[in-house]
């Protein structure tokens, strides 16, 4: 997911350099979006991700 929002984000630099306002706030927006999913997806799975069987 972290390599979508970097994509997203190289599209959103690249249509900003060559004038494409719409397509470049677009992808910065997606780009914010998938970076906090995953954000939030690698928080979660730092608490729950590794537990040692109880027994």
């Amino acid at each position: 997911m972290l390599n979508w929002a970097v994509l997203f984000l190289i599209v959103a630099i690249i249509a900003a350099i060559f004038g494409f306002t719409g397509i470049a706030g677009t992808a910065a927006s997606i780009a914010q979006l998938l970076f906090l999913i995953f954000l939030v997806l690698f928080i979660v799975s730092l608490i729950f991700g590794r537990r040692t069987p109880v027994a």
